[in-house]
């Protein structure tokens, strides 16, 4: 049978053995611990403690900052030490709640349901009181996502399980070895859209999850899993959108546009925890690879931990690497340091020995078409690169650059070693900084 996928994409060596073959391992948390009040797409959330105050494991520490925001919610016990500016992974000064650990694991009491027990609206509630928001991506707040203005016409609730992205292997992990909490949280979000079948879609190089999901959908009548031909971007939502369903989603729609919601496999198990156990969100599953770290592999890790006590509690580097990246090689993003805080978006740390990116010596274009053949939103991101380092605003938006989904597929395949995703990328972020003037 022929396997579902997108138009266009490329097939960068995946590096999936570094890690997928270890077990989750529980990492304890630090001794001071960060929340920052921006985690997500959304108003920042705001403090509902000070400082001196004392917490516990699941306390409510800042409220949502409006529909589009969610709360944050202490993962360790102990003090709150500071409510003052730190930075982010991006290197951005950020609100944020200290707290010192005191390591005693204090922790709230917490209200379980059953799904028979909850309507739509209360299982939306719970979901939107636990804090719960996209954690593959950009940390749209799940609760919004799954408030759409016409949900009749959501037909596809789709379960991301491809994770294309080169060196990462949290979602494998999570679908072998939290096969059955993914399905309830799934069954969760189903209830809310009756009309919609439940689609989990996972690519073919991750055979082992495929046969598990399998497995645990038997005797789901609405749920079912899709293996889906293993190319990148193949986990953008775009992408597999089209490979699902063959609906197409430009820059302007939404998911929820073409009939489709789609959540990451993080965020579904998120989901059932908050409806059915009733816990916000305080912790996720986090992957640490490259060759220049000692133990690869995939860890549980609370929320608020610093980068730099990950990679303590992993063994540390080999050697110093010259290049460290929040997420994976393709639409990761370099770190300044290891002084940052995990989020409820922060899902790897990728650490290489060399760099090949910054010795690389770039030529002019040699017009081979390689960027464009690769291009999954079927752009022309040679000419969109020189429109964007001209200043060419007016252009670059008729050429559709804001289609560009930023995936990197360009600079990747380029033989001239252009940094052609760098350059739209840039112009992109300027267009919209403008438009919402």
């Amino acid at each position: 049978m022929r396997l579902k996928t997108f138009k266009g994409g490329i097939h960068p060596a995946d590096m999936k053995e570094i890690s997928m073959d270890q077990p989750i391992t529980t990492l304890a948390p630090g001794k001071e611990m960060v929340y920052l009040m921006s985690q997500h797409i959304g108003a920042p959330a705001k403090p509902v403690v000070k400082k001196g105050d004392t917490v516990v494991i699941g306390q409510l520490i800042a409220e949502a900052g409006g529909f589009v925001s969610a709360p944050v919610y202490a993962s360790v016990s102990g003090t709150v030490k500071a409510i003052e500016k730190r930075k982010n992974a991006l290197g951005d000064s950020v609100d944020a709640i200290v707290v010192e650990n005191d390591g005693l694991d204090t922790e709230s009491e917490y209200t379980p349901a059953s799904l028979d027990s909850l309507d739509k609206d209360g299982i939306i509630k719970r979901i939107q009181e636990a804090g719960v928001v996209g954690m593959g991506g950009a940390g749209f707040p799940t609760h919004v996502k799954l408030s759409p203005k016409e949900p009749d016409k959501i037909d596809h609730i789709i379960v991301n399980g491809s994770e294309c992205e080169p060196y990462l292997t949290s979602d494998y992990r999570c679908m072998l070895e939290n096969s059955d909490d993914l399905v309830q949280g799934l069954e969760c979000i189903l209830k809310v859209f009756p009309k919609a079948k439940g689609v989990i879609g996972i690519e073919n190089n991750k055979p082992l999850a495929i046969q598990k999901m399998q497995e645990a959908v038997k005797g789901h009548d609405r749920i079912v899993v899709e293996p889906l031909k293993t190319k990148y971007p193949e986990g953008a939502e775009r992408s597999l959108i089209y490979a699902i369903t063959g609906r197409e989603v430009n820059s302007s729609m939404l998911p929820a546009d073409a009939g489709c919601i789609v959540n990451n496999v993080d965020t579904v198990i998120a989901v059932y925890e908050a409806v059915i156990k009733g816990k916000p969100l305080m912790h996720r599953i986090f992957t640490v690879s490259g060759d220049a770290v000692n133990n690869a592999k995939n860890y549980d890790v609370r929320i608020g931990m610093s980068y730099q006590d990950i990679l303590d509690e992993a063994g540390g580097f080999r050697e110093t690497p010259e290049k460290m990246i929040s997420g994976g090689p393709m639409m990761g993003f370099a770190l300044y340091g290891l002084d940052v805080p995990v989020t409820k978006t922060s899902g790897a740390i990728t650490c290489f020995l060399k760099d090949p990116v910054s010795t690389a010596v770039e030529t002019p274009c040699i017009k081979c078409g390689r960027c464009v053949r690769g291009c999954p939103a079927h752009l022309m991101p040679c000419d969109l690169s020189d429109l964007a380092e001209h200043g060419e605003k007016e252009a670059f938006a008729k050429r559709y650059g804001m289609e560009c989904v930023e995936c990197g597929s360009c600079s990747y395949t380029c033989p001239a070693k252009r940094p052609l995703a760098s350059n739209i990328k840039a112009m992109r972020r300027t267009l919209l900084a403008e438009r919402r003037k």
